[in-house]
């Protein structure tokens, strides 16, 4: 009897039970769509930590960056003689470790025994500054300072030096790339871990002092190198054994040697610019941190969670509007949703007074119409919970289709940042004076959870509404119907 009144009172009024099934589906889709879309700005955070950060690393350690002495610019010397031949260019390549001071490769080992630390691998950053270029005439040996910034993917700054020769002229060009010194023996941890090699191969573990190279991808093309090919670096030959890849964005580190080779560059036997740590277990990250701290002094310790917070850009604002803006929306127009439904049914039960009057004059308690409001009530929340996922998934389909670009800039978080070799790291380019900044394809995925979270709205949104017809339709009495059949 339940269902066959269900029934035939749904079919005689629908629409009635559309526009209330209508106005649920609005705030549950709404719902569906703000929460896919946080989903997939979480998604695209996740994507540039992983780049800037270190696939698998949970924490890095770093020594904050010392202040420059006050006789000292920053900047780089190069020396060249003014009296050689105007015709024949000269070159010198000028080798610092970026970021914050060096760490003592010793403190690798003293990382990796703390407790809570699955495994610890060290790495050095290197900024590579080359200067090409020669004298239209002069009579002194000259200095040239360069301004030693990178420029990005690949490595070209494009910037000219401004060599001082007494008595003439010159013309030198500037360009920087950066290098990463990977420990060959642990890749899946550290600068390399980011990135997989499409072409070539990779470092083996009898490489550890080998003249070889990996190169990122963007500075192999733009400087037409492939495997096989040679460089280099102050004088030091290295052949190119791989390509590689980075997972998301573009690389921050453009050429990666064994860190051996990269100590040697950088006149630093035995010094490492950034350890990369991985928990035990990543819910004691901070647990991790603290212990770190606590026992290696003189460090800085910085998570992902901390490089989360040096997020800019319109990732971050489209992030904070959709956590901030979007919930208290969805919230409102749920309330809204809520509210106009208990109305509307409400409406249509006074207007069923001779209906449910006769029903009680019949011998219906009141509790059996009640259960009757409240059934009807259920489908048609059930109804607008169909409605809203279609809506919903309808929504996150268009904005993943979409695909819109948000940029993400990684700021410093002090103690030399957190932009280190191979992924934004301690010591990278994002603790240089330009931000690190990556392209990122925003998408809305769509959980089971956020599915499950619209039937149970739609289920609540239907028990709100009958509560209020049947409330409504409990206090009407067999007088009423005859009182509206007069």
């Amino acid at each position: 009897m339940f269902g066959i009144y269900l029934k035939r009172e749904l079919s005689r009024r629908k629409k009635a039970a559309l526009v209330i099934a209508m106005g649920l589906a609005l705030g549950i889709a709404l719902v569906i769509t703000v929460n896919s879309v946080s989903a997939g700005m979480q998604q695209a955070q996740d994507k540039v930590l992983k780049s800037l950060y270190g696939l698998g690393t949970d924490m890095t350690v770093t020594k904050a960056q010392a202040a420059p002495s006050s006789n000292s610019s920053g900047r780089p010397k190069f020396d060249f003689d003014a009296k050689s031949d105007s015709s024949k260019t000269q070159s010198s390549d000028r080798v610092m470790t970026q970021g914050g001071q060096s760490l003592k490769s010793s403190l690798v080992t003293e990382v990796a025994a703390q407790k809570g630390v699955a495994s610890a691998v060290g790495a050095l950053s290197l900024n590579v500054t080359k200067v090409d270029g020669s004298f239209t005439q002069g009579k002194a040996k000259s200095t040239t300072s360069g301004s030693g910034q990178q420029g990005g993917p690949g490595g070209q700054s494009g910037g000219t030096g401004a060599p001082q020769v007494q008595g003439g002229g010159a013309s030198f060009d500037v360009n920087s790339y950066s290098v990463a010194g990977v420990d060959v023996t642990q890749q899946d941890l550290g600068p390399l871990a980011t990135s997989k090699i499409t072409t070539g191969s990779t470092f083996t573990a009898a490489q550890t002092s080998a003249k070889v190279a990996v190169l990122s991808k963007s500075y192999a093309k733009e400087n037409k190198y492939k495997v096989g090919s040679t460089f280099k670096i102050s004088g030091t030959k290295y052949k190119v054994i791989g390509i590689a890849t980075p997972d998301s964005s573009e690389s921050t580190t453009d050429v990666y040697v064994p860190l051996k080779q990269a100590q040697t560059l950088g006149d630093a036997k035995n010094k490492v610019t950034t350890i990369y740590v991985k928990a035990t277990d990543s819910k004691q990250i901070s647990t991790v941190k603290t212990t770190i701290q606590k026992n290696i002094s003189g460090t800085t310790v910085t998570t992902s969670a901390d490089l989360a917070d040096t997020v800019s850009g319109s990732l971050s604002t489209a992030s904070n509007l959709a956590t901030s803006v979007g919930k208290w929306l969805s919230i409102a127009v749920l309330v809204a949703a809520f509210l106009v439904a208990a109305l509307l049914t409400s409406s249509a039960v006074s207007r069923r007074v001779r209906e449910f009057g006769t029903l009680k004059a019949l011998g219906w308690p009141s509790r059996k119409v009640t259960r009757q409001v409240v059934g009807e009530s259920i489908v048609n929340g059930l109804l607008g919970g169909v409605l809203g996922i279609a809506l919903g998934l309808g929504a996150a389909y268009t904005v993943t289709a979409i695909s819109p670009k948000l940029t993400a800039e990684l700021g410093s978080t002090g103690g030399g940042g957190m932009g280190g070799p191979g992924g934004g790291g301690p010591g990278g380019p994002a603790s240089s004076a330009a931000k690190n900044t990556v392209d990122i394809a925003l998408s809305a995925p769509v959980s089971l959870t956020t599915i499950a979270l619209a039937v149970g709205l739609a289920v609540t949104g239907g028990l709100i509404a009958g509560a209020m017809g049947g409330w409504r339709a409990s206090r009407m009495r067999p007088a009423d119907a005859l009182r509206s059949v007069s």
